[in-house]
């Protein structure tokens, strides 16, 4: 998913908004973890990115991307471009 959500309309709250694009990305995940894996793979893991446009941009974990969100209404951004692309995972013993 790549996507560009704004955050600020009119006649909308802030807090609303950020709210329905949480559930978005919550509802876009549970999709794709539903899917199935490939031969040899153990999970769906995810590259994630958000910035204010698509050129700019940060990496971060599938589990960090509510509080980036909230870190863009706190920041006041007007837009907020979110790029969640799953790909195949496999665990490793740890030593």
């Amino acid at each position: 998913m790549k996507k560009t959500f704004p955050l600020a309309v009119p006649n909308k709250a802030p807090e609303r908004l950020v709210e329905a694009i949480k559930f978005e990305l919550r509802k876009y995940v549970k999709r794709e973890r539903k899917k199935k894996l490939p031969e040899g793979v153990d999970f769906w893991d995810f590259d994630c990115r958000v910035g204010t446009s698509v050129n700019e941009g940060t990496q971060l974990h599938v589990a960090e991307l509510n509080e980036a969100v909230d870190h863009a209404l706190a920041e006041g951004w007007d837009t907020i471009y979110l790029e969640i692309l799953a790909k195949p995972g496999i665990r490793t013993s740890k030593a």
